[in-house]
């Protein structure tokens, strides 16, 4: 009819421009005051998990020994960044311009993936969550991991589905065996996938047990020789102590009580809350209504629809994930909040849409169903507001600071025009002033600052006693200025120091002196803690 056309319309006007917000100004900051404001990505992740790309551009080499190269074990986004530098020249709003651009795509492989196993408006509807979420606003503007793994996800998701209706089912799987090692290659938490996307795979084959078998081999096949392909050719040239590094700097110290999983499980259940505070309870609701009602043929149906089980199962898989790690974090759920939101579409499509269904239009279960549609336009509408508020009022401190930071430096030279600090590679790639991590890398710092002679350090708010300790061995520290950025009470204003060498070349020795304290020919004013 006319008027639904015009209905459907004026919707698809509203998610495009919601869409497009996340475009716009995208130099600026992660926005303050938000719930998410302690996430580490938006001070370092940018830079650490494209720092192959912007080295390879700015300084001839993608490499650098010693420090934190993640490009082995995750080449896939520095590889893009690396092909779009050749175009815009290394640049913050270029590398968070790619990002963006795959959220985009993954718009449209989240509606084709509902439409293709539910009514227009279910698609439509998780797409709008999608748009309108405050949290995938601000973590899908970042230029981090996970909306490329998103992307390379619901591609092998809505090829899965198709299985049955393709006339080569067994290339279609090797297919998705080959997007299954983009996925790993891009954030190795892909691995927890897995389930979902066998779920997805074989949930349309159920009827044909042999042809779901020999499609599964084949994506196993294509993944096990793509994947190993890419780390013969990683020991290859020498760069698997740099692979095993990602992994090794991940581990997280774990309680020594025994019932530390359960706990860790319920923080990460809990973390959720930071995707929405109504979407993702009502999420949960609909998969726990569900397993009670299994009994229930319009029930049965749900639970074996090939999205709603590849969606519990890979929230499922995310939050196993971080249970396991001891250390949820709210990017984390980037992925997951995508899936949440398909579970809220097809549990109300579920409760909506019951064709040839004889009850009447005030049935408990219309009722409800309709009670779920409303409170999902309201959070969409709250959501959309908050959304709007954080685009209409960008913030650029922590650029500010980045720049700010790189014009002292080369005002007051001192030295090597080379910074140390967690969040160089992220200045590095805001001011392309060439930079080390503190944190992380193959080798430890007091051996990488013997090596490189860096004349400067940048600390957030405090010094940390390990790393005053090596910086110790080779300098002394002199506090030369500092930037207020962003609003994290614990990193807020970014330290400069210049790094002065010992006399003489001599290094001092940890083991006949204290170096986690400040020392005589220091210029230390903030805390050591």
């Amino acid at each position: 009819m006319p008027h639904k056309r015009w209905l459907y319309a004026l919707w698809l006007l509203f998610i495009g421009c919601f869409a497009l917000l996340h475009a716009f100004h995208l130099s600026a900051d992660f926005p303050d005051h938000t719930p998410w404001t302690g996430d580490w990505a938006k001070y370092t992740d940018e830079g650490w998990y494209g720092n192959a790309a912007i080295r390879a551009h700015l300084f001839g080499s993608w490499h650098l020994a010693g420090d934190l190269n993640p490009a082995p074990a995750l080449p896939v986004w520095p590889f893009l960044e690396w092909v779009l530098f050749f175009f815009t020249g290394v640049t913050v709003q270029a590398a968070r311009g790619l990002a963006v651009a795959f959220f985009f795509c993954s718009l449209l492989l989240s509606y084709l993936l509902l439409r293709a196993s539910g009514p227009h408006w279910t698609a439509l509807l998780a797409v709008t969550l999608i748009v309108t979420s405050p949290f995938l606003y601000c973590f899908s503007r970042l230029a981090i991991l996970e909306p490329l793994m998103m992307t390379f996800t619901l591609t092998a998701l809505n090829l899965a589905l198709r299985l049955p209706r393709l006339r080569r089912p067994l290339a279609a799987s090797a297919t998705i065996g080959l997007l299954f090692t983009l996925m790993v290659l891009t954030k190795t938490t892909a691995v927890f996938l897995l389930p979902a996307l066998i779920w997805a795979m074989a949930a349309p084959l159920r009827r044909d047990i042999r042809l779901a078998a020999r499609c599964l081999l084949s994506a196993a096949f294509a993944f096990a020789v793509s994947f190993g392909l890419w780390m013969a050719l990683v020991i290859h040239l020498g760069f698997f102590a740099d692979y095993k590094y990602l992994f090794s700097s991940n581990q997280f110290i774990k309680p020594r009580e025994f019932y530390w999983p359960f706990v860790s499980l319920w923080w990460s259940f809990h973390g959720g809350l930071w995707v929405d505070q109504i979407l993702i309870p009502l999420a949960g609701l609909i998969v726990l209504g569900a397993a009670l009602a299994w009994w229930n043929a319009g029930v049965r149906k749900l639970l074996l629809d090939p999205v709603f089980g590849a969606s519990v199962l890979a929230v499922a898989g995310t939050l196993f994930f971080m249970a396991c790690q001891n250390h949820p974090q709210p990017r984390y759920f980037a992925v997951a909040a995508f899936f949440c939101f398909f579970v809220v579409a097809k549990g109300a499509g579920a409760l909506l849409d019951t064709p040839n269904d004889t009850r009447p239009p005030r049935s408990p279960q219309r009722i409800l169903g309709w009670a779920v549609v409303a409170l999902v336009v309201l959070a969409a509408a709250f959501n959309g507001l908050q959304t709007l508020s954080y685009a209409a009022h960008p913030e650029y401190t922590f650029v500010d600071a980045a720049q700010r930071l790189t014009q002292y430096i080369d005002a007051h030279p001192n030295g090597k025009r080379l910074l140390v600090s967690s969040s160089g590679d992220e200045i590095t790639l805001i001011t392309r002033l060439p930079a080390l991590c503190d944190d992380f890398g193959t080798q430890d710092l007091a051996s990488k600052l013997a090596r490189y002679q860096p004349g400067w350090f940048a600390a957030w708010n405090d010094l940390d006693p390990g790393t005053l300790e090596d910086i110790h061995t080779h300098y002394s520290l002199e506090q030369a200025a500092s930037f207020r950025a962003f609003d994290d009470t614990d990193r807020n204003l970014l330290v400069l120091f210049k790094l002065h060498p010992l006399a003489g070349g001599q290094m001092r020795s940890p083991d006949r002196q204290n170096l986690q304290i400040p020392l005589p020919g220091d210029k230390i004013d903030i805390n050591v803690e």
